[in-house]
């Protein structure tokens, strides 16, 4: 996790790098498999700066401080503040959530598609059952463990925190 405003740029930077390519990866082959348009890496180079930039600020600027908001208030209510693990699944959880809500509003605008109840609702619910997994499962681990290898201990200690002294851990396997 990061510890201090740098760490958490370069895990922002990685999160977001990631997500912007798996999600816009996702929504292309989507969009291929229902015949709307073909697949083409062109297409995906084209929007991923854009998308890239939009997510970063949209995660430092805003659903960052609201969902940590919401996650730690969520935490305390459950007294599991002081748990790694919980930490990671709620705010990632609602990070995700966030950006999913965000960016499919983002997607469809970008790609000049009419905004009504129901596209929104079929792109948040296409990226939605694609993000999760994503994050949890894949871009999550990556940025924590390039993270891990790039921070160093704190003073005093001479590993950099892990799970390996979270007690509770063995607990939820």
């Amino acid at each position: 996790m990061p510890r201090n405003f740098k760490e958490a740029l370069l895990f922002t930077i990685l999160m977001c790098g990631m997500m912007v390519c798996g999600m816009s990866l996702w929504n292309l082959l989507i969009l291929d498999w229902t015949g709307v348009v073909p697949f083409a890496w062109g297409h995906f180079f084209q929007g991923y700066l854009p998308g890239f930039v939009v997510a970063f600020l949209l995660d430092m600027l805003l659903v960052g401080p609201l969902a940590k908001t919401i996650a730690f208030a969520i935490l305390h209510k459950v007294k599991a503040h002081d748990k790694r693990w919980a930490k990671i699944l709620v705010i990632s959880g609602t990070m995700a959530l966030f950006m999913v809500t965000f960016m499919s509003l983002y997607g469809l605008v970008y790609n000049g598609q009419s905004v009504t109840l129901s596209s929104y609702g079929r792109a948040w619910l296409t990226n939605v059952i694609m993000a999760l997994p994503l994050n949890f499962l894949v871009v999550g681990p990556i940025s924590r463990f390039i993270l891990g290898k790039l921070q160093k201990p704190l003073p005093g200690k001479e590993v950099v925190e892990n799970f390996e002294d979270d007690d509770e851990l063995p607990t939820i396997i």
